[in-house]
Formats: structure tokens, C-alpha cells, sequence
């Protein structure tokens, strides 16, 4: 019992020590306790920047995005006090999943926690189902923003007066030419140079929600009739339309960069920022939905965009969508390739260890000090293999699907409801020895667990 005790405090002791960086090791043999001091602070001071308003924009930024183009569509199926309960529910539960993984983090204790991190001092033996969702949601995200580019740019189009029968017209098209640009963008190894800032991102969000908050008003729309607007509906198919709900509020991958880079990571300040991302989360979310189905009634498409006549405004907001999804593609094919990397290259053997390489938050797994694998041709032909068959996959996918729906549902019944109630619940489980959070985290897991085995069901 004892030399297994100390094999685990040596392992733990590994796995902690693989987090320091070059400037830790400099304070370290720092001659004096004072200069040490100073030392630290100063690496915190210039590292750890993020302050509570500015990780609620990231983190806000996160949340909000494909998932608000179908939600009129998703409240359609549930009717709107359903869609306004649920969104309401999925936003707690999200928060809560946010929370535990918070706690999960200062047990770890150090500046360097991610999924990987968190689950190697758990359950090492799960960090392959990690990987797993994360690279399911990632490569989900991906495709839904290919099918967004097809649905609007033809619509865009349709404001110049391009002819119906023009090959311009067909989704197929800008999918395919949108391709030429996304291709060589997601072979990058580093990202950096293409992310927008976090309040860009979400001026683009809130055009949206200025747009359908406009349309209200707009006396050219045909309004449906109040009788028909269902205030509650249920059928088989609310449990694939749920995860859409849940799909909307995935921003768990991120809580952990959070946690990391802000200055003062106290629980409050983590708190503050759960409680603030969601809160915005929750506002635009139900203002879409509701108001957007509230318009359109039960003939609501899948992209609330493309049921708005042409306009300026409109075609404006429609393209601004495009780019948006458009350099944020690479963003998703990024992190889904590095867990991919991991699983195909870290799994030894069929009944092996699963021993991943690498470590660190998904969107830092292109640093420089990274090992994906061994420096030989052999890492750098996997890496573009993986790379053409995400890019392959998904344009396959995009051009046979049409209904952006159906793949948030997909998404997020697997990947999103993974990283945002199964893990959350199993990781603070394994780290907590408060029975009351315990408790909570196992309600968290069974909630999610349940939801699953039922859109199993349905398939």
C-alpha cells in the first residue's frame, strides 16, 4: 500500500512538474526568498491579465454563435414558454457544469489546468474520451458553420438580382469556393493571426439580435396568428431538438484559459464570470428565439436569417455572419485536430495505456514546446492527413446536410453534453470530498446521462 502511495505522489509529482515553465525554473534557484517573490509577482503580473469583464466577453463570445441562428426554430418545436423553460434550464445547468469544473481547477491547484490535466489526475485511463467529445464538438462546430455559408451567401446574392438559375445561386457553390480560403488557413499551425477580438465577435451577435428585435416591427412581414403560436408542445422529437438548447451554452472548453490567465482567480471572480457569460448567454438566446418564432410562427427554418426578405440591413447582417463563421472555421478544425493527434498517437496499443502527448488547454496545443509526437516526417504526415480528413469529412457533410438543426442536435448530444455535464460532474466527483457538491455533481451526470440514452432512442 505504501509503495503504491508513493508511485502515485511520484506520478503526481510528474505530471505537475511537465506544467512548469522556463521563467518557473528561474524563480526557483532565484539565491534569495524576497527576490523570489518579486519574481513571481512579476511573471503573474505580466502572464495573468485577464480581469472579470474582459473573460466575460471571451467567454460570452464562446457561447454565443451558430447555436442563435436556430433557436427561433428550436422554440417551433417546443413552443415558446418550452423554449423560454428550457433555454432557462440549459443555462443553469451549463453554469452549474462551469462551477464544478472551477472547483476542479484549484484542486489542481497550479496556473496550467486544462481537460487533460484535470483528467490525468482522475481518471487517466478517460482522458481518450476527452479528447474524444472535445474533437466531436469541435468538428460539429465546424460543419455548421459550412452550412451556414451555404444558406446565406446565395441570399446575399439575391439582393444584386443574380438569377435563380445562376450556379452562383446553389449552396454547393460557395461552399465549395469558400473552401479555397478555409484550406490553407486550417494547415496553420498557430492561429493567433486569425482571431478576431472577443467584442468584434460579439458586435456581430448583437446585429443579429438587433436585426430580429427590428423585424418586429417591419409591417412587410406576414405575421402568423397568435392561435397558432404553440405555447407548450411536446412530442419524440423534443429529445433531438433539447440538445440544440444544450448546444448553445457549450463553453466549458474555455473555463479552464479562464481560470489560468486571470489576475485574481479567486472562486468569487470565477463566479462572476460564470454568472455574468451566461446571464448574456440567456438574454440574446431567449430574446432570438422567442421573438424570432413569436415572427414567423411554425414555418421557421433552421437559420433564422434566411427567412427575412432582402434589405440592405438584412444582407449586411447576413454577410457579416459569413465571415464571422468563415475565420472562425480554422478555430474549430484547430483544436479537433490536436485531440486527434492525441488519440491516434497516443493509444499504444488496443488494450495499451492511453498515454496522450502533449498537454495544455485544447487552443494552446500548437505551442512551440508541444510534442505531438517524435520529430520525424512521420508527425508532420499524420498531422496533414488528419487535417485533409477533417476538411474532407466536413465539406462532404455540409454539402449533403442543409438543416443546421439537425447538426447542432448531433453535436450536442454528444460532444457539447459531454464537456458540459458529464465531465464536469465526474471530474469534481473524483477531487471533492464534500458530500454535499458530491451529491450535486452526481445529479449533474445522471440529468445529462438520461438525456442521452433517450436520443438514443429516438435514433
Amino acid at each position: 500500500m505504501e509503495a503504491a502511495n508513493e508511485h502515485n505522489d511520484s506520478h503526481l509529482t510528474h505530471r505537475k512538474s511537465s506544467f512548469i515553465e522556463p521563467h518557473d525554473l528561474a524563480i526557483e534557484v532565484a539565491p534569495s526568498s524576497s527576490q523570489t517573490t518579486n519574481l513571481e509577482h512579476a511573471t503573474i503580473s505580466k502572464e495573468h491579465t485577464g480581469t472579470v469583464t474582459s473573460s466575460i466577453i471571451n467567454l460570452s463570445n464562446t457561447i454565443l454563435g451558430a447555436g442563435m441562428l436556430a433557436m427561433p426554430a428550436a422554440f417551433a418545436n417546443v413552443g415558446l414558454l418550452g423554449g423560454i423553460f428550457l433555454v432557462t434550464y440549459s443555462g443553469f445547468m451549463s453554469g452549474a457544469g462551469l462551477y464544478l469544473l472551477s472547483l476542479a481547477a484549484k484542486q489542481v491547484g497550479h496556473r496550467s489546468t486544462s481537460f487533460f490535466s484535470v483528467s490525468q489526475i482522475t481518471y487517466p485511463q478517460a482522458s481518450l474520451y476527452v479528447d474524444l467529445a472535445i474533437a466531436i464538438k469541435c468538428f460539429g462546430v465546424s460543419i455548421s458553420y459550412l452550412i451556414i455559408i451555404g444558406d446565406l451567401m446565395p441570399q446575399v446574392l439575391a439582393y444584386f438580382n443574380v438569377p435563380e438559375a445562376s450556379i452562383f445561386m446553389d449552396r454547393k457553390t460557395w461552399i465549395t469556393l469558400f473552401m479555397t480560403f478555409i484550406i490553407p488557413l486550417s494547415f496553420l499551425k498557430k492561429l493567433d493571426s486569425l482571431r478576431y477580438t472577443s467584442s468584434v465577435a460579439l458586435g456581430s451577435v448583437f446585429y443579429v439580435l438587433l436585426v430580429v428585435i427590428f423585424n418586429m416591427f417591419n409591417t412587410s412581414i406576414e405575421f402568423p396568428d397568435w392561435s397558432e403560436i404553440r405555447l407548450l408542445h411536446f412530442d419524440m422529437n423534443f429529445f433531438s431538438i433539447l440538445p440544440v438548447f444544450v448546444f448553445g451554452f457549450t463553453c466549458h472548453q474555455n473555463i479552464f484559459s479562464i481560470f489560468n490567465e486571470l489576475q485574481d482567480n479567486a472562486q468569487t471572480k470565477i463566479n462572476s464570470v460564470i454568472k455574468g457569460s451566461i446571464f448574456n448567454g440567456l438574454a440574446v438566446y431567449q430574446a432570438i428565439g422567442a421573438l424570432g418564432y413569436i415572427t414567423f410562427g411554425n414555418s421557421v427554418k433552421s437559420n433564422i436569417l434566411s427567412m427575412y426578405q432582402n434589405s440592405p440591413i438584412i444582407t449586411f447582417g447576413r454577410l457579416a455572419v459569413v465571415f464571422l463563421v468563415l475565420f472562425s472555421y480554422p478555430l474549430q478544425v484547430h483544436p479537433c485536430r490536436a485531440c486527434v493527434l492525441k488519440i491516434v498517437s497516443g493509444y499504444k496499443a488496443f488494450f495499451g495505456s492511453y498515454a496522450p502527448v502533449g498537454d495544455g488547454d485544447v487552443e494552446n496545443n500548437s505551442q512551440p514546446n508541444q510534442q505531438i509526437s517524435p520529430a520525424t516526417d512521420d508527425s508532420h504526415t499524420l498531422f496533414n492527413i488528419i487535417t485533409i480528413c477533417i476538411i474532407f469529412f466536413g465539406y462532404l457533410i455540409s454539402i449533403s446536410v442543409s438543416q443546421l438543426d439537425l447538426v447542432l442536435s448531433f453535436v450536442g448530444s454528444t460532444g457539447s453534453t459531454a464537456i458540459s455535464f458529464i465531465l464536469p460532474g465526474i471530474f469534481y466527483l473524483k477531487i471533492s470530498s464534500q458530500l454535499k457538491r458530491i451529491v450535486y455533481g452526481f445529479l449533474v451526470m445522471i440529468l445529462c446521462l438520461t438525456f442521452n440514452f433517450r436520443k438514443l432512442l429516438v435514433y
